[in-house]
């Protein structure tokens, strides 16, 4: 009986087996790359009991010129590409001018004071806005921004992507 003639299909031939042993022997093999590289990047960034952070209030130093906010960095190195963590302290009245960080990636949590921030390239207090302790925001890359601690003290906690930088934006004269 003929199996095209009962609704059977043919029996492939060797050269279909082959074909379809080889994509599955490509796919497998790209599969087992890829999980070995995953594999190896994870394990060479994973955090292990001897390289975690731990930072009690006593152990925290700022440190800057006078005049300047102070600052420390909690975890990684904010010079060089990956995260880092830095803490940022604010003397009552002290103003940042119009500035931008290159970092790709920078979130800013209010973590006591009242922090006033607008994004602009000149100062303008009207349109700085009241960031309350809590206050969790992001910096858009290269958006030039300002500051003022204006109300008393203000400490920031900045976590972001490096190689980060304060590039301070011209004023203009009238």
């Amino acid at each position: 009986m003929n199996d095209s003639k009962i609704g059977r299909r043919p029996k492939p031939t060797a050269n279909v087996f082959a074909a379809m042993e080889t994509t599955m022997n490509r796919r497998t093999v790209t599969l087992a790359a890829a999980l070995c590289t995953i594999a190896a990047w994870a394990t060479a960034r994973a955090q292990t009991v001897e390289t975690s952070v731990v930072k009690v209030p006593q152990d925290i130093v700022y440190k800057g010129l006078p005049g300047a906010p102070q600052h420390v960095t909690l975890f990684g190195d904010s010079s060089q590409p990956g995260l880092y963590v830095d803490r940022i302290r604010f003397l009552p009245g002290m103003k940042v001018m119009p500035h931008w960080h290159p970092d790709t990636v920078r979130t800013v949590l209010v973590m006591s004071g009242m922090f006033y921030f607008a994004i602009g390239e000149q100062w303008d207090e009207t349109k700085l806005k009241a960031y309350p302790a809590g206050t969790l925001y992001s910096e858009p890359p290269m958006t030039p921004h300002y500051a003022w601690a204006r109300d008393g003290e203000v400490i920031l906690q900045i976590t972001a992507i490096g190689p980060t930088g304060n590039v301070p934006v011209a004023l203009k004269t009238p």
